[in-house]
């Protein structure tokens, strides 16, 4: 037997004792007054900080009682759907959603215009880091090649580890710049090397957006429609922020509170976002499409497709974990704000590509999901799509692969990370430390030492 082999051996023994050691009854949490996930028995998340960034309101308060509201979202004060209203009509949004996000004022003509122009100086990586870097050891997975180029710009950086808010905003910046690259490059490196496909590198243009840099970088002939950028744009828009309490702006919060880099902060805010539970819910979204489409004969037939998610919930058909993705959300209750956004750009992109039976599907479940887990479950508020069960479908009608759906979320990300790190660097000096309250019996960890 191989020394891997053995060790597998060993990890699978292991694996029980540490289930058995390891384990907290649920019982426990509640004897203690402990929330798992930081979220009580209603949903809200246990208070952790302040912060001037986002805002999120799914209740409101009557006479003591929380009463679910339609979802509100505020990047530094203004609902977002009057920030896609003023910022994507006429141009591109996501640079000015950024520059609010990160300085808490919308930018002047002026200030947009140097802002640009800066993000298009440092969309460029150092000599041959593409080659070095990004196609050494590719992988299916592309969040953990771009996390991998993330640490790897460190040492091209002579004030890696300054802590100076001057240096730290010179390092988001260009990090918001290149993130559409390292996302694009690792998914080509990827598809030639693993895929053998043909290997296509293009630079980005300097007088475009992000979004269309995304689109054109991607594409072999780097051509793409006036409304697939704009859809993108307002995607990007949508994601770019999410409140401090997401898990992976608050990794990147508690990663700056230690003192750690700007690289580090966003590289561990990356091992976070790919998460399943996480950045990775509009690929679940996908992988459900695909096997309703291949169960249910007739999707206009709004029973059988309440039928077949009925089956979902009760554990019986798909990945058996009993969830219909894209419905509900940890914060939202009756509505999330960005999903009716997103919607009427979803319908222009529909338009464009001509997807009207897929778009009968989605609205069928979206209509008929929140029925069945209300008659299956016992809810504390309202059940809605959320960004996320539209977002899979429109990057999938962009012609975009899977691989990049959850590095997209990044691109987007980046900059609330951005924002919230300079926040905790401005706001606070203190790590992070939240307690944790042992509950081993200490005879028995006596015990198993003198056994083993």
């Amino acid at each position: 037997m191989s020394f891997e082999h053995k060790l597998m051996e060993y990890a699978g023994i292991k694996a029980a004792m540490c289930s058995r050691n390891d384990a907290v009854p649920d019982a426990l949490l509640d004897q203690l007054g402990v929330y798992r996930g930081l979220r009580d028995q209603h949903g809200k998340g246990v208070l952790t900080g302040l912060t001037n960034i986002s805002t999120i309101l799914s209740f409101r308060n009557e006479n003591g009682v929380r009463v679910p509201i339609d979802g509100e979202l505020y990047y530094r004060g203004y609902p977002v759907q009057e920030l896609v209203a003023e910022f994507a009509p006429g141009g591109f949004g996501y640079e000015k959603t950024a520059y609010l996000l990160l300085f808490g004022e919308k930018p002047s003509e002026t200030d947009i215009k140097e802002f640009k122009k800066i993000l298009s100086k440092s969309r460029t990586l150092p000599t041959n880091f593409t080659r070095d870097v990004i196609m050494k050891a590719p992988g299916k997975d592309v969040m953990n090649s771009m996390t991998r180029s993330i640490l790897s710009l460190a040492p091209y950086d002579n004030a890696a580890l300054a802590q100076d808010l001057p240096d730290n905003i010179r390092q988001c910046l260009m990090l918001i710049a290149t993130f559409p690259m390292l996302a694009v490059y690792g998914y080509h490196a990827y598809n030639h090397y693993e895929n053998f496909a043909s290997m296509y590198i293009h630079r980005p243009d300097p007088k475009k957006s992000t979004a269309e840099n995304l689109l054109m970088m991607l594409r072999p002939d780097e051509h793409y429609t006036e409304t697939e950028a704009r859809v993108l744009d307002v995607a990007l828009m949508l994601h770019a922020e999410h409140g401090g309490g997401n898990n992976s702006t608050f990794t990147t919060r508690v990663v700056t509170s230690s003192g750690s880099d700007t690289y580090s902060a966003m590289a561990a805010a990356m091992s976070s976002l790919k998460g399943p539970r996480h950045g990775g819910a509009n690929i679940k979204v996908m992988e459900m499409m695909e096997d309703i489409r291949a169960n249910v004969k007739d999707w206009t037939d709004r029973d059988e497709v309440k039928d077949y998610l009925g089956k979902i919930l009760d554990k019986k058909v798909f990945d058996h974990k009993g969830l219909i993705y894209g419905m509900g959300h940890a914060v939202y209750s009756i509505s999330d704000p960005r999903e009716l956004v997103f919607k009427d750009y979803v319908l222009k992109l529909v338009a464009e590509k001509h997807r009207y039976k897929d778009l009968v599907l989605y609205e069928n479940i979206e209509k008929t999901a929140p029925e069945v887990i209300a008659e299956k479950r016992h809810i504390y508020k309202g059940v809605s799509p959320n960004v996320d069960f539209y977002s899979g479908f429109v990057y999938n009608m962009l012609g975009i692969p899977t691989e990049l759906f959850t590095p997209l979320f990044a691109v987007a990300r980046i900059a609330g990370w951005s924002a919230h790190r300079l926040e905790e660097l401005i706001g606070t000096n203190k790590i992070m430390r939240p307690a944790y309250l042992s509950v081993a019996e200490a005879n028995a960890i006596v015990e198993e030492h003198r056994t083993y």
